[in-house]
């Protein structure tokens, strides 16, 4: 298996492509990086490191640590941690920089390095391009015995929970007072400790938070990837249970999806778009979000009298763009929650509390606020590239359809009249990924199924 090397990490099946001299490789070049940058800023070369509960996370870590120390940089060992909470902790503890140690929604074998700057952010493409260089040269060397970097060790998960629950729309005790009755599939990752302990922060209390799959064992009783054909245990435990709502996570806890009262998939593009309600119910601004994600937050967002941007798929260009517009919330609607209030990244934990915020402020339940959202349907496709030279079919793609409102700024994304195709190669698999919305959910898969039919043509075509 090929190593994925692209702005959203480092990243591979551990033992196939992705090995300790990988991890030395690459986790030396960022610490020259962190170095470098912080004699910039004027800070020291702190860098916060997490992991979530994949099997392979705590060899990968002490790898990947050790590695940091002999070329200069301090550590702050966050330990099992979600992804939002290393951010956080890089804020925290003015790190500057972090790596996590996930795959995301990646099935078991994989895993990653994704690397944060001071900012707690993703590499910008340029700051990653210069650690790659860094990895490609091959002149990293240890430092000095006496230059060796030192070692602390925080959890920083109360931290994260303290500043969503300071927030000045956020309200404990009116989410305590609906009783809510709630079910958690953590996927057998740090999602199952982190959400449930959030839940009881928010007042959530214990007898009332159901927990499937929240042992941190880094055995994924199921596809990690919150898709509806995945969650059938937890829709079914739902209504069973008779919960008010059920809450997944991926494996490093950046993606949210919600399960209604009545046992059905609220959605994880809907995350994004309830988010983006709350948000701007109360703080007038900007939105911005992805291609791939739905009109439906177009819709909301325009109901507001604010206007709704697109950047390319992955999340630094969601934030850069974010930032660039100033917006007062955004993210990607594969469950992913930015909200600048409490930092730049994809955050299942402050999602969770938005939308719990927003059933009180509301009155309504989950059901009932999926009703009141313009109705989209979303089908959501790969295909394996093979030999396939993925960029000449996409620009043949193009080609056939210019004269359509098209964007090419990552893949090719097509807007007709009452629906879209989105085809661009992934970021973290050798695959093409094809999206298409439209009004109804045969409608959508018609949409889908016709141009993977014309991506096979095009690509058999001389």
């Amino acid at each position: 298996m090929p190593l994925m090397v692209s702005i959203s990490g480092i990243r591979g099946v551990f033992g196939d492509g992705l090995d300790a001299m990988v991890l030395v490789k690459y986790a030396s070049a960022f610490g020259v990086w962190v170095r470098n940058r912080a004699s910039e800023i004027g800070t020291k070369p702190l860098v916060a490191v997490g992991r979530d509960a994949r099997v392979t996370g705590e060899l990968c870590q002490t790898i990947v640590m050790e590695t940091l120390r002999s070329v200069g940089c301090d550590i702050l060992d966050v330990g099992l941690a979600t992804t939002p909470t290393v951010e956080m902790a890089v804020l925290g503890a003015q790190a500057t920089g972090g790596i996590i140690l996930s795959a995301s929604h990646n099935p078991a074998e994989w895993n990653a390095l994704k690397l944060l700057n001071e900012n707690g952010e993703f590499l910008t493409p340029e700051q990653g391009k210069a650690v790659i260089n860094l990895a490609a040269a091959g002149t990293v060397t240890a430092v000095p015995y006496t230059q060796i970097g030192g070692y602390s060790a925080q959890d920083y998960l109360p931290y994260h929970i303290q500043k969503i629950i300071a927030l000045p729309y956020i309200h404990p005790k009116q989410i305590a007072a609906q009783d809510f009755k709630v079910v958690v599939d953590g996927v057998n990752s740090v999602g199952g400790v982190a959400i449930p302990a959030l839940l009881k922060a928010l007042g959530i209390r214990e007898e009332n938070i159901i927990r499937l799959h929240c042992t941190p064992t880094g055995l994924f009783a199921h596809n990690p990837e919150p898709l509806p054909e995945h969650l059938s245990e937890i829709m079914e435990m739902v209504k069973s249970t008779n919960a008010n709502l059920g809450i997944v996570v991926d494996p490093d806890a950046d993606r949210l999806a919600f399960v209604a009262e009545d046992g059905q998939f609220y959605g994880e593009e809907l995350t994004q778009v309830t988010a983006a309600d709350f948000m701007l119910s109360h703080k007038p601004g900007p939105f911005a979000t992805n291609l791939s994600s739905s009109r439906a937050a177009d819709d909301v967002v325009a109901t507001y009298g604010q206007t709704s941007y697109r950047a390319a798929v992955g999340e630094i260009n969601v934030v850069m763009l974010m930032k660039e517009v100033g917006a007062v919330v955004g993210g990607e609607g594969n469950g992913g929650v930015i909200l600048p209030d409490l930092h730049h990244g994809r955050d299942a934990l402050v999602g969770t509390a938005i939308v719990l915020q927003h059933m009180v402020n509301t009155g309504k339940s989950l059901s009932q606020l999926k009703a009141g959202y313009p109705a989209y349907s979303i089908s959501k496709n790969k295909i394996t590239l093979d030999t396939v030279d993925a960029d000449t079919v996409l620009r043949k793609i193009a080609q056939r359809y210019h004269e359509e409102r098209i964007s090419t700024i990552d893949g090719v994304k097509i807007d007709f009249p009452d629906e879209w195709v989105h085809l661009r190669k992934s970021n973290t698999e050798p695959i093409i990924r094809i999206y298409a919305e439209a009004r109804t959910p045969n409608g959508a898969r018609a949409l889908a199924q016709r141009f993977m039919d014309e991506l096979a043509a095009v690509a058999n075509t001389p």
